[in-house]
């Protein structure tokens, strides 16, 4: 782009974007804040320095935090006219130049790369005394990464884990131990991981002046995307470019730091004017994505965090939060809601769904976000009950490894005779081949996600018990093999399921966030205030995600493995973010509080001890008709459909036909029978 043109960069750019576009030398700190355009700053900054001849194409590396990013930088590069950008993460870069210089330097081909650590360290962890045989190989492996992230050896583990507060999986030295045996195992095998990959470029940069000085002639110019999940790996790779040098910007958003626990950090991003005292700053503060009612919930859970005093590290002082400014007009309020169970709050989502979609939404722009995939099972099996197309972003519930490994558990029960009944049967088998116990879940974050993720198969035991008690293995294994068909082959254009985490740097017409509550997010295993300052960034990062539509939700009681309903509380999070009508002390409904588009008016609501009755008359229609029908009850209605109508207590077949999971199939199947229960016993 000639240099007469560049000004066409700046048109559509706020005062903001327009400041941090056009520094184009020294050090500069961009404060992003959600949905303030970083990504557009960054791409016009690139092709306004290009075009001003500040910089050649072959001076600039442009560092993203995904592959996916890197792609998407080049194409905006190309569509501004702008070619022979470098755009790549750490690894990618540093693996360039790995092969490059390695055989000149070393006089031999680079290492092989470990695309996997399981199999290394399996074995490995098969030698571990007692319980910790059964540690999921992953969550050994995710130590391993988070200790080379933060340049800590095995020799240095020890007393690294331990000044940091780590909550490592194993005890310390067993860990240390594992850590030194894996090491080994890989120089024996003349291979080095993804880290390492960092590690041995630094080493060559810091050690061969040669190197150094190619390097840092090939590279002038540097911009790094999300630095506040930098790591120390990272930021030391990222002074072995730069060489003492300060054509440097950062992009980043301390209030979107959620990565802690690959080990990074966000000092780097709050410590850069002390690194550069000539640093220039510029903030974002313009929000392009959201409703103003969407940032307005979003900048009170800021201000919350920031004047929590349990949330902040003993000594500092309150740091003013950020306050997103919206350019979009005003949209619905965002609906937050309490219900009486799981199932409840589920049976209203898919209502929401629903209206959602008829009144112009479409599915695949609405979103259902959850702070472990533990949870995501029921909401699986409630869209799809529902006909409701979905596809979950991500590792799906199925596809982890420790519930792989319990279905095959399940599956070996086939060749044993068994009395007991079915969820017993699959407790005890899980707890002797697994170590899972129900009643005693790990301390480590990793390890209560695995814990949790093996007893959900115990609650969809306990639900199919409910239907039947007198269930089967069977009957159990093939809804399981039902559930994996339906995760595994997901609608593209359908409700997107995914965690917190996996929703970073994403955006929907609608974001859905249930189960806000206490043990769930905050999850149980935070209870630092560092830890706690993180769970409450997820919940920004997740009302952030939503553009129109945002829903609130959690439950007073909720269903566990044991088939019995245990009370919950609502996230300390939502303390004085919640607006109670007046004169009421609680939500009762999505309906107490403005928000998304109101359920049709009809089917009445009823207290809980009719819901109740109601609800028990339902399941034994149920169980007798599945017995004619000769499948298994929760064919005929999941438990969620069950209390939706309970809940509704329709009394036509119009209005069964608004019941979530109420499909046409179901409708002339079972309507006139339903409607006949409901007028008899509702």
């Amino acid at each position: 782009m000639p240099a007469r043109d560049a000004e066409t960069l700046l048109i559509d750019l706020d005062p903001a974007q327009r400041e941090a576009v056009t520094i184009t030398s020294g050090p500069l700190c961009i404060l992003a804040g959600a949905g303030t355009g970083k990504t557009r700053v960054i791409s016009r900054r690139v092709a306004y320095a290009l075009a001003t001849a500040v910089v050649r194409p072959r001076d600039v590396l442009v560092v993203t935090f995904t592959d996916k990013a890197a792609g998407e930088m080049r194409a905006r590069l190309a569509g501004l006219g702008q070619q022979g950008v470098t755009a790549a993460t750490f690894h990618a870069a540093a693996l360039r130049q790995l092969r490059h210089f390695w055989p000149r330097v070393q006089g031999s081909d680079p290492p092989r790369i470990l695309e996997s650590k399981v199999p290394i360290l399996a074995p490995l962890a098969a030698g571990l005394p007692g319980g910790y045989r059964y540690l999921a190989v992953r969550d050994l492996a995710a130590e391993i990464e988070w200790a080379k992230a933060r340049r800590i050896g095995p020799t240095e583990y020890v007393a690294g884990a331990s000044a940091l507060a780590r909550d490592e999986p194993l005890p310390l030295d067993l860990m240390a131990g594992l850590f030194r045996r894996y090491e080994t195992a890989l120089e024996r095998a003349g291979l080095i991981d993804f880290e390492d990959m960092l590690a041995r470029t630094i080493e060559l940069i810091e050690s061969d002046a040669t190197v150094a000085a190619e390097i840092r002639d090939r590279y002038r110019w540097f911009s790094v995307d999300e630095y506040q999940d930098t790591n120390p790996l990272q930021a030391s790779l990222l002074d072995a470019w730069l060489g003492g040098r300060e054509d440097l910007a950062v992009v980043g958003d301390e209030d979107q730091t959620i990565y802690t626990f690959t080990g990074a950090t966000s000092d780097y991003l709050t410590g850069f004017l002390a690194q550069y005292p000539s640093a220039r700053l510029v903030t974002l503060e313009t929000n392009f994505r959201s409703t103003p009612e969407v940032l307005g919930l979003a900048n009170r859970v800021l201000v919350a965090g920031r004047s929590a005093p349990d949330e902040r590290l003993p000594g500092l002082p309150a740091r003013p939060a950020k306050h997103l400014v919206a350019s979009l007009p005003g949209g619905p309020a965002p609906a937050i809601a309490e219900f009486p169970s799981d199932a409840a709050e589920l049976a209203a989502m898919i209502r929401s769904v629903r209206t959602l979609a008829r009144t112009g939404t479409p599915y695949g722009a609405m979103a259902v976000l959850v702070r472990t995939n533990a949870q995501l099972p029921p909401i699986e099996s409630a869209l799809g009950a529902a006909g409701i197309g979905f596809h979950v972003r991500g590792e799906g519930f199925f596809a982890r490894p420790e519930v792989r490994r319990a279905i095959g558990v399940a599956r070996s029960l086939v060749r044993t005779a068994g009395e007991a009944p079915l969820v017993e049967r699959l407790a005890a088998a899980f707890e002797r081949e697994l170590g899972i116990r129900r009643d005693a879940a790990p301390e480590g974050e990793a390890g209560g996600e695995r814990h949790a993720a093996v007893l959900t198969l115990l609650e969809l035991a306990s639900e199919l018990a409910r239907s039947d008690p007198s269930v089967g293995l069977a009957a159990f294994l093939a809804e399981v093999e039902r559930r994996i068909a339906l995760e595994a082959g997901g609608v593209p254009t359908g409700v997107e399921l995914l965690t917190y985490h996996r929703a970073k740097g994403l955006e929907w017409e609608a974001v859905f966030l249930p189960a806000l509550e206490e043990g769930t997010l905050p999850i149980r295993q935070a209870s630092e205030p560092t830890e706690l300052a993180e769970e409450r960034r997820l919940l920004y990062v997740g009302i952030t995600r939503a553009r129109r539509h945002l829903w609130l939700s959690w439950a007073t009681r909720r269903t566990g493995a044991t088939g019995r309903e245990g009370r919950r509380s609502r996230s300390r999070f939502l303390d004085g973010l919640v607006p109670l009508p007046a004169g009421r002390t609680r939500l009762d409904s999505v309906s107490a509080v403005p928000g998304l588009p109101a359920p049709r008016p009809s089917p009445a609501r009823v207290d809980a001890g009719e819901r109740s009755m109601l609800s028990n008359a339902l399941r034994a229609w149920r169980t007798a008709r599945a017995r004619t029908d000769a499948v298994a009850p929760f064919i005929v209605f999941h438990d969620a459909t069950i209390e939706a109508i309970a809940e509704c207590r329709p009394r036509s077949i119009a209005e069964l036909r608004r019941v979530p999971g109420i499909g046409p199939t179901k409708l002339d199947r079972y309507g006139e029978e339903i409607i006949g229960v409901v007028a008899r016993d509702g």
